[in-house]
């Protein structure tokens, strides 16, 4: 029989109590003293073939996801929504753990497990000790899977409205990943894009409205002098030439090409991912005074700029 204190140093290399048998035997456990203490009315529980608990009573979340990331070993990921939930998102438990397997791995599932081979492993984020997938891939993964319409435009929705990723990116990750599944995807993503640019100006105004600020000008086109376009800003302070971007201006090739064109000629621009208005206005806010303290402070580039109309 195992010794006692052999066991209680195995408890402290666990991962909320859950470990593989293949770990317990590494540490001296023989195959029968484990299956001894997985006894009914043993001090433990298997909860998956060659993987234990080191408590009885029912596994909480995270030890049901710890159980399917041994059970599946080296180079698993979780991924749909407890991925979503470790990067802080506050869905409920799906009934099975979805995780990523590399595409030459083959191994049968345990039951409330879906192991889904890829040849695209996406990079991996470590939080609370779990390699996850990043939250575009993992909201996707998830919503393939998702049959009721609702239930998919609640998970992409929110994932787009807490700032863990943008509608962009979200299409170009459905563009790189497998296609089965996807056409409901786009379809959801297609409502939400209108959606989301209503609700992230929306807030922009709201949160200018308390800037001790003059009223910007929305939905800019800055030009060169010469009446040359050079990119549209969201908010504008003509006085002193300073432009606010955010959400999905900020994001790729032509947008950076424009900053760089914007601060060759003089203009500050200030950049906000739509995610960070919600989760710290006062950080925004910081951002904008200042920015508008340091141009008022230079002098203003020689720049046009033409627009809708100036805020309430």
């Amino acid at each position: 029989m195992a010794s006692t204190t052999r066991i209680d140093d195995t408890a402290r290399l666990t991962r909320h109590g859950v470990i593989s048998s293949a770990r317990l035997r590494a540490r001296g456990l023989s195959a029968g003293a484990i299956a001894h203490r997985c006894r009914p009315g043993g001090p433990w529980r298997r909860l998956h073939p060659g993987v234990v608990m080191l408590s009885t009573g029912e596994p909480n979340r995270r030890q049901l996801v710890q159980a399917a990331l041994e059970h599946a070993g080296p180079d698993s990921i979780v991924t749909g929504t407890d991925a979503l939930r470790a990067h802080g998102l506050a869905l409920p438990a799906t009934r099975a753990v979805h995780l990523l397997l590399p595409a030459d791995r083959r191994l049968s599932p345990p039951d409330a497990v879906v192991l889904e081979r890829t040849t695209r492993p996406p990079r991996t984020v470590l939080l609370d000790g779990m390699p996850c997938a990043p939250p575009e891939r993992a909201v996707l993964d998830a919503a393939r899977r998702e049959r009721d319409e609702d239930r998919l435009r609640s998970l992409l929705g929110l994932t787009v409205y807490y700032g863990l990723c943008t509608i962009d990116r979200l299409r170009t990750e459905l563009d790189a990943g497998n296609q089965r599944g996807s056409a409901a995807v786009r379809a959801v993503l297609g409502t939400l894009a209108t959606r989301q640019e209503t609700f992230i100006h929306g807030l922009a105004r709201r949160l200018v409205i308390r800037a001790p600020l003059p009223p910007p000008r929305w939905n800019v086109d800055v030009r060169d002098p010469d009446g040359s376009m050079i990119c549209t800003v969201d908010a504008w302070w003509d006085e002193v030439a300073l432009g606010w971007q955010f959400g999905g201006a900020n994001e790729g090739p032509s947008a950076r090409t424009a900053r760089l064109a914007l601060a060759a000629k003089g203009v500050i621009l200030v950049r906000t991912p739509a995610g960070l208005m919600r989760r710290d206005p006062a950080l925004v806010l910081g951002e904008l005074v200042g920015a508008f303290r340091r141009a008022a402070a230079r002098r203003r580039p020689r720049i046009l700029a033409t627009s809708e109309v100036a805020a309430a």
